[in-house]
């Protein structure tokens, strides 16, 4: 099928035109990397004044496109949703980061849900925005949920993990098998080091962060937060005795920052 562009710019098919790049409010830039790649397959020349994590405001200008009109029609489909959409993950990474006040870290690891496509540069996104997209920098195994009913209980998963002797192991506290309480006393009576209490309820988190003071192990051992956590609970969340907050969707399915292409 014939490219509607192709009639409609017939008449100035070689022309080359430039474009304005301009942020419709502020934001933290990300995906410039994704979009240069793209500027290259389609065949336009793009400059972007700017490196990801830099903090850009609504109605300057932040880069230039050069191309032939069908070329800019692309750019203008291509490119600038791929900004937008990193850009908005890393404005959001940002915001939640700013609210943590440094209490805390801030995670996003919902990175791992989106398609195999996008999965690197969401997670460049969220360190742009200054966030983290692993709970540790450290080698880790995690040990989610599904791990555990398949190998029938939290022992017997971190069981199966014991010679890794120099890994942190994740464990995440549901609170459905057993209690917040005897599910968090299995995870550190078998080598549990980070306890991922995946509930979205705070008085879980008192409740696991009470039993690892109990047994002496809260020098020893990390507590991270999870579960449709909100950018607003973020200051109330800092006062618990945690040491990470997980924040998926809010962060991942942020808004775009959008960015018109203006032809000059």
């Amino acid at each position: 099928m014939k490219d509607i562009r192709d009639v409609i710019f017939k008449n100035i098919i070689d022309k080359k035109f430039q474009a304005q790049l301009i942020p419709e409010k502020d934001g933290c830039l990300s995906g410039i990397d994704d979009a240069l790649q793209l500027a290259k397959e389609i065949g336009a020349e793009l400059e972007i004044y700017h490196k990801d994590g830099d903090w850009v405001e609504k109605g300057k200008i932040i880069g230039m496109i050069a191309a032939t009109p069908k070329n800019m029609a692309l750019a203008e489909e291509k490119i600038i949703g791929t900004l937008s959409k990193f850009s908005g993950i890393a404005t959001a990474a940002r915001k939640a980061v700013e609210l943590s006040e440094g209490k805390i870290q801030i995670v996003s690891g919902a990175w791992k849900k989106m398609p195999p496509a996008i999965k690197n540069s969401v997670r460049m996104a969220v360190a742009a925005g200054g966030a983290s997209f692993r709970v540790t920098q450290d080698d880790m195994i995690y040990l989610d949920k599904n791990y555990i009913k398949m190998l029938g209980s939290i022992p017997a998963a971190l069981s199966s993990v014991k010679e890794f002797t120099l890994h942190t192991k994740v464990i995440q506290i549901k609170g459905k098998q057993y209690t917040v309480e005897e599910e968090t006393i299995q995870a550190l009576e078998n080598g549990g080091t980070f306890l991922m209490v995946d509930t979205g309820n705070a008085e879980d988190a008192n409740a696991c962060s009470k039993i690892v003071k109990a047994m002496g192990l809260r020098e020893q051992v990390k507590i991270a937060f999870a579960g449709e956590v909100k950018l607003s609970q973020i200051k109330e969340l800092t006062e618990l005795d945690i040491d990470v907050i997980d924040i998926g969707k809010e962060i991942i399915d942020a808004q775009l920052l959008d960015i018109r292409l203006d032809v000059i």
